[in-house]
């Protein structure tokens, strides 16, 4: 990774001077320093902890690095979000890229985004008639990726959809997970490549949830997103009569299987 500009990597190189670390020595920590924040990148906001049972590292030498990566304004820490009861004592703290962080990935393309986007409002007019026309433009968009991932996602089981779509999104830069949750599960992405595109038109964050709606054949719910300062995208999507038919399905499937070899268990096949 390269950060977003050369700055950072002139105080990293002071702090090594400083501490009498050799260049090879620093380059090598600048290499683990890329992967803590690919890692963040690739799974959120996440404890020292979780990072260092991720890369292998002690947890020491984790929280150097993220010393560095704090002081180059790469990362920044926040509370850790609890869901359910929340236990005694103060919460865990997590980092989360920042967006100078995330500008140091696949985001070159965020100002030409923008500026199309803009001319397209524009060009309609402006007020309602342009973010009408922004919406229909990012519907188009959106429904001509979802071609890529609707194949995966109509080839798995309808108790898999929700992973199948994750691996497609993951294949396309956005380093997507699904997770149970009570009453259905979570689809996370923790990269969005047009986040700051986002944060100007939320109209492509909205095409992208009924684009997943559509996909997975049953409303969905977006309950945090990138764009607006969350540290992962969250799209909440609930179990489905299909999909707890299906498995009623394989079930019933299993037990007449079972009973029907029960029941000629011992007898000479006709």
């Amino acid at each position: 990774m390269k950060y977003a500009s050369e700055a950072p990597k002139g105080r990293a190189a002071e702090t090594a001077a400083r501490s009498g670390v050799p260049v090879s020595a620093s380059d090598e920590q600048h290499g683990t320093r890329n992967r803590v924040a690919r890692s963040i990148l690739d799974h959120g906001p996440s404890t020292a902890a979780e990072l260092a049972l991720r890369l292998e590292l002690t947890q020491a030498a984790v929280r150097r690095h993220l010393d560095i990566l704090l002081a180059d304004g790469v990362v920044e820490p926040r509370e850790k979000r609890v869901y359910g009861a929340r236990g005694r004592g103060r919460p865990a703290k997590v980092f989360a890229l920042t967006d100078c962080g995330r500008d140091a990935f696949d985001q070159a393309y965020d100002t030409l985004a923008v500026d199309a986007l803009r001319w397209i409002e524009q060009s309609a007019g402006g007020g309602e008639a342009g973010r009408a026309a922004v919406a229909a433009f990012a519907r188009a968009r959106l429904a001509a990726q979802a071609e890529a991932y609707r194949g995966a996602v109509e080839a798995a089981d309808p108790a898999g959809r929700t992973q199948a779509l994750a691996g497609a999104l993951s294949a396309d830069g956005y380093a997507a997970t699904a997770r149970s949750a009570p009453v259905g599960e979570q689809l996370c992405q923790h990269h969005c490549p047009v986040a700051h595109a986002a944060e100007r038109y939320p109209q492509l964050c909205e095409a992208e949830t009924e684009v997943f709606s559509q996909l997975l054949g049953t409303h969905v719910q977006r309950l945090a997103t990138i764009a607006h300062g969350d540290g992962v995208c969250t799209t909440f999507i609930p179990k489905t009569d299909r999909t707890e038919s299906a498995a009623q399905a394989d079930s019933s499937t299993t037990l007449k299987t079972t009973t029907a070899s029960a029941s000629t268990a011992g007898r000479n096949p006709e």
